[in-house]
Parts: C-alpha cells; structure tokens; sequence
C-alpha cells in the first residue's frame, strides 16, 4: 500500500507496479548508499505454476536527483530476460532446484545493469545477464532458499552490488482499516460510524513477496561531481532519489504466434514511487495516472494535494471531538508548509535542531537522503525523525520505518508545530499508531518481516508450500462465526435497521467539509498567497 495497486491504470499492470522504495547508507557497509525499488505488489507465494517475476517487456530505473533541480542526473536502468529450459512441461521446476544452474529448473530470469550519466551524456555497461534467484516454492522444490538468493549477489566493478529478485514484503500496515473509511486499528471504537471495540492492528501485507531490486553504490557513485559527503550541513550531502518502470509505447500481438506481443516505440513512464503514501493518499484517484506518468520536477501541479490534503480534513469528522486543533488549523486554511518541506523540497536547516535534507526550492516527489548523516546501530527508532532519529524516515528510508504511523500523525498535526510555534498539536495525533510494532525501537514488526542485517536487507522470501499457514474465514464482529446481522441499510430491503447514526451521512458530511476547505485554499491560491498548481509539461 505504499504504493500498491495506487492508480487505476498500473493496477492491472503488477510487473511494472512500484510498490516501494528504500533508500539509507548501509549500516555494515557506512560508506555506501542501499537503494531498494520494490515491484508486483501482493504476490501470493503459492501463485503457481506462473509465479510472479519481473516484465522481460519493461524498462526499470532507480534514479538521482544531485542538484535540486527535480531531474536524474544519475539512472541506473535494469532489463531483464527469461528463458525455458524444459519447454514441454507445465512445471516452473521438474526437481529440486539446488543451484542457480540445476538442470531441474524450467523457466530462469536474468538481468543487465547500465549507468547512465545524464549530464555527461554517457553510459556504464555494468553487468549483462546476471542470474536471479528463483521463487521460493517450498522446502522439496528450493530446498536451500538462502543458498540460492546468496548466489544471486552479485558484485559489481566500482565497490557495487546487485541483487534482483524474490524477497518477503517489508512494508507493513494495516489495509483492511485505512481503506475502510478510516476505521484505524487500533481505535476504531472512536470512530464516528463504529460500534467495534479497540482492537491490534492487521497488517495487510502480511506473509506476501515482492520482486525487489536492491543496488548498494558507493556514496561517490551518487553525489555530484564525486563530491565525498561527510558535513551534514552541506547542501551537496542530499539527494533525491525515485524510481519508475516504463513500457513501450506501442505492443502488438502476433496472432501467428499466439501469447507473443512485439513491444515498438519509445519508452513511456507508467509508475513511479518515491516518498511512501504520496500518491496513494495524497492524490485524486483521477490524477494517479497522470502522476505516475510525470518527472518530480513537475510536481508542482500537485502541491495543493500536500498542502492541503484531504485525509487532513477527514480526520476530525470521523473521529468527533479528538482533533480540535487540526480542524481549526484547516478552518483557518493555513497550508501545510510541513507537510510540503518533508514531502516536495527536503527539510531545511533550522527547523528540527542539527538536522537538514532540504534540495531547494523546487517541489519534487524524492526520498531525499542526506548521505552525510551516518547509520543508527544501537537503538534505532522505527519512527525515524520524529523518534529522534535521524537516520531514519523522512531521511531516506530504512526497510523497517513505520512509515505509515510517521505519516499518519504528520498529516494529524504532529509536525506543523516545526513551522508554527504557536500550534499545539492534537493530543490523538501523538498516539496514532498502526498496532503492528511493539515499541518504538521494534526494527521486527513484531518478528513479522525478517528483515536481515545486511544486504539484500529484506527477508527471505515466504515460501509457497507453507503460506497461507490456513484459510479460516476471518469471524464477523463480537462472533466467532460468519455474519449473524442483516447487512444493508433499511431502504435498501436487504436488512438492517433505521437506528442508530447514518454514517453515509456523516461521512459526506465529511467530505463535504473537506471540500469546503479545500476551496477556502484554492481561494488563497488565485489570491497569491500560496502554492499555485501548474500545467503538466
């Protein structure tokens, strides 16, 4: 969900979908940078015989923003390519596949690396045709998982390492809330159409893969001019980081060769991921494609979504009486200017005590990174900044941030004191939490992730023979069965009962008031005195 299945279009497109993005300096290896581009959002690990795999039709890129301007300066692109070894049969593997040349395995992926220098206009041919790891099936078919995906680290000329391939979802959060008017675990019972009792958090992506490409580069590798960054104070220590997959523009299918489609044109943008939750909270859901397609230095046009985000105003209708000072900061139509600084241009000197990663001006969509700012070994907070830790998010991002809780309690208020002194925040805000951590300073999930000290830093994979460990059918509310209570309202003569709140109405009632005050800002904007949208280029 961080950006899972965001935009209609990529929704039906799951090889080409980001799911996420990491960036931080290696904790085991401190002079290096960790980037980590997720793709194929909610694999099952049972999903054969087809199982989940990078597009050999797509074009994926990590990219480098190193001056500010919005735009790479550095792309590393990644293609891959499949081949059957055994092509009559319907088996992905005919045996146990014990090494990553076993005869027994039908159906392998490999991947070429290329560097692009932009502003030098040229390329690095770093790798061609390197080996990925197969899926994680179960113990008879990938008997020695780790022995294979170890294989499949391969080390690079100029201090690099690549590895491309299965590894086990790391980001955590609980979908089922969110997504149900959110109904947050675990409070829901405030919520102002629930009648449920407080209850821990469920993550939805739980016991779920993702196909991951994870490059670790010296810090050289990334930095404008080669520039070693060891002040954090230097602007040149940060840089903007994003990733994207892209297609072809035009795809024809050969009907003399049924399930073969020829791929022409030039390459067209379909996703993009950066700062976690960007596009799937913060932008209209007729907009998603559109900022899928786009460079960050065009993000811009979306500003008033951050400034002004709609989550925002929800929050205080659908929990009555818990958000006072939120809704009078949205009453007043004041824009987020902390939300714009930890999301668009990086947070500036000044602001959180010894602390910046602030790019300038333009507003982008990065994971900006202050290279300069080294790893926490001991103790490290999954709530990163604002845990008083700033090796974590919105610094970059560690594979184990609860990035979801962060944001949360940013859009609750929690930062807007950093830009207004005179704000105090509400005291819900603080206490937004997800239930899916035990503390603070659980860089586990509670042992949910298994996350791995050093790279590739996710987890082995959960294998396909053992998940899900059962299919009960999750109970309905306060029974241990399925639904015991008609479902429906009363006009709909499906059941259900004219007692009680309208909750349709009362959350159009929040809606509406959403749209009230998004028009007090978009008064603000004609007027000058805020962020005004502009044209996609």
């Amino acid at each position: 969900m961080s950006s899972h299945k965001e935009a209609p279009s990529i929704s039906n497109d799951a090889a080409a979908d980001n799911t996420d993005v990491y960036v931080f300096v290696s904790p085991d290896n401190p002079d290096t940078v960790t980037m980590i581009a997720n793709f194929v959002p909610f694999e099952d690990p049972a999903g054969g015989p087809n199982f989940d795999e990078f597009g050999d039709d797509v074009l994926y890129e990590i990219h480098i923003d190193n001056n500010g301007d919005g735009l790479a300066e550095i792309v590393y692109q990644f293609t891959f390519n499949t081949e059957y070894t055994i092509p009559n049969t319907f088996l992905y593997n005919v045996g146990p596949i014990e090494s990553l040349t076993s005869k027994n395995w039908n159906r392998r992926q490999y991947v070429s690396v290329n560097r692009r220098d932009v502003a030098a206009g040229k390329d690095l041919r770093l790798a061609d045709k390197l080996p990925c790891p197969p899926c994680n099936i179960g113990p008879f078919s990938t008997p020695d998982y780790v022995k294979l995906a170890n294989a499949a680290i391969h080390h690079l000329d100029g201090g690099r390492t690549l590895f491309a391939g299965q590894r086990a979802e790391g980001f955590y959060v609980d979908l089922g809330a969110i997504f149900d008017l959110g109904d947050l675990r675990p409070f829901q019972n405030l919520h102002v159409g629930s009648q449920m009792p407080a209850a821990g958090g469920i993550s939805g992506t739980n016991a779920k893969n993702v196909h991951s490409i994870t490059l670790q580069v010296p810090k050289t590798d990334l930095s404008a001019g080669g520039h070693a960054p060891t002040d954090p104070t230097n602007p040149r220590s940060t840089i903007g980081v994003w990733a994207t997959a892209s297609r072809q523009q035009t795809r024809m299918y050969d009907t003399q060769r049924p399930g073969t489609t020829i791929n022409t044109g030039p390459w067209v943008q379909v996703s993009r991921q950066a700062n976690p939750l960007f596009n799937e909270v913060l932008i209209p859901i007729t907009k998603k494609d559109l900022f899928n397609s786009q460079q960050p230095g065009n993000d811009k046009q979306f500003a008033q979504y951050v400034t002004s985000p709609e989550l925002g105003k929800l929050l205080p209708n659908l929990y009555p009486g818990e958000f006072p000072h939120l809704a009078a900061l949205n009453a007043s139509g004041k824009p987020r200017a902390d939300l714009a600084a930890i999301l668009l241009t990086g947070i500036p000197a000044g602001i959180v005590p010894g602390f910046q990663n602030n790019t300038g001006t333009v507003m982008a969509d990065q994971l900006r990174l202050n290279m300069a700012i080294p790893p926490t070994t001991k103790s490290p907070s999954n709530l990163g900044l604002i845990g008083m830790d700033p090796a974590g998010f919105p610094n970059g991002r560690r594979v184990f941030d609860d990035v979801t809780t962060i944001e949360l309690r940013a859009i609750a208020g929690v930062t807007y004191a950093l830009v207004d002194k005179s704000f105090t925040p509400d005291k819900a805000a603080g206490a937004i939490t997800q239930g899916l951590t035990s503390s603070n300073t659980d860089v586990h999930a509670k042992n949910t992730q298994h996350y791995l000290p050093g790279f590739p830093y996710l987890g082995t994979p959960h294998n396909g023979h053992d998940n899900p460990a059962n299919n009960d059918p999750a109970p309905y509310p306060g029974t241990s069965a399925g639904p015991t209570v008609p479902i429906g309202g009363p006009s709909t003569g499906a059941g259900g009962t004219s007692g009680g709140r309208d909750t349709g109405l009362l959350v159009g009632g929040a809606v509406a008031a959403a749209g009230a005050a998004a028009a007090a800002v978009a008064h603000q904007h004609r007027s000058g005195n805020d962020i005004t949208p502009e044209t996609p280029a």
